[in-house]
């Protein structure tokens, strides 16, 4: 019975097992689900985006202390600002996210869906990886709409901050992400690729692959971008480490240790994308072109588009 189950969850993790089920081991397909950033205030990382032009929708309360707006992506995928309901208010030592909540560190956390959350830690455990979960959530939309579902998580860090943490929906997903008004008309069709900065790069390599048997990444020194990255083709994972260790990248894990440190976002129209967005610092990263949204604005966050 363990094992059937196990089996059947292999086979519906979203989106698909990328390959045939068979007696070998499986690459597991994962999408992104949502892509958060963090900060101390939530009203001023909504002008930020809305400055870029990426106005984002209000989505209301967290139980916990927290409550969010997003930008959601025709492929049902999207983008979360998380900060404190109250911006002044000290947050306790315990509060998942609250060094990058506090240091406003951008790029956060990641997840990905799952059908069920207490077989996927089964299966996660079975690999040789310890989890925790399920974990009961929730938020009140603006409407009086509870959205409800649960959580779990695997690895080190917090919540999503290499392996990404995985979430079931109790209620209708639907009613947790629309595709944003904002984007109606947009070249940009989801969260596509989240840039994880590690320290030790081969044990997060090991990491995925035990995870979700990945094969063997890309790996090139991006000096533009001042990291060495890997990257596993077809996924939505790319993992960096600093080239210089007074970098940019060094200095973020020096404050803010393993997570997620830029996201890229899909386009079917890279060229019309720059120009619409006034992308700058335009480059290859691993060999795709990549151009940035103006960090300036953004407060030194990474925000890209990257051709599909």
């Amino acid at each position: 019975m363990k094992e059937t189950r196990l089996l059947l969850l292999m086979i519906s993790v979203c989106p698909v097992l990328a390959t045939a089920v068979g007696a070998a081991a499986q690459e597991i397909a994962i999408s992104v689900d949502h892509a958060s950033f963090c900060g101390h205030d939530l009203l001023q990382m909504r002008k930020q985006f809305a400055e870029i032009g990426l106005p984002t929708d209000y989505g209301g309360r967290h139980t916990a202390v927290t409550h969010m707006a997003l930008l959601g992506f025709g492929d049902g995928s999207y983008l979360e600002l998380i900060a404190p309901q109250d911006a002044q208010a000290r947050i306790s030592e315990d509060q998942k996210w609250r060094t990058a909540m506090l240091g406003d560190a951008g790029p956060c956390a990641w997840a990905v869906n799952v059908h069920d959350v207490e077989i996927e830690i089964e299966r996660l455990s079975e690999a040789g990886l310890e989890g925790k979960g399920p974990l009961q959530g929730s938020r009140r939309k603006p409407d009086g709409t509870l959205l409800q579902w649960e959580t779990g998580m695997v690895g080190p860090g917090e919540p999503g901050s290499s392996l990404p943490f995985f979430i079931h929906d109790k209620t209708d997903r639907r009613q947790r992400v629309l595709p944003s008004a904002s984007l109606v008309g947009s070249d940009l069709q989801g969260v596509g690729i989240v840039v994880i900065g590690v320290s030790d790069l081969d044990a997060v390599v090991s990491r995925f692959r035990k995870a979700y048997g990945f094969r063997v990444p890309e790996i090139h020194d991006e000096p533009e971008f001042g990291a060495r990255v890997a990257y596993f083709e077809g996924t939505p994972v790319m993992l960096a480490t600093p080239l210089d260790a007074s970098g940019w990248l060094a200095e973020r894990l020096r404050k803010f240790g393993d997570k997620p440190a830029a996201y890229l976002l899909w386009t079917s129209n890279f060229r019309s994308s720059s120009a619409h967005f006034n992308l700058v610092s335009p480059m290859l990263l691993a060999r795709k072109q990549v151009a940035w949204f103006s960090p300036s604005v953004l407060g030194g966050t990474r925000l890209g588009v990257i051709e599909k």
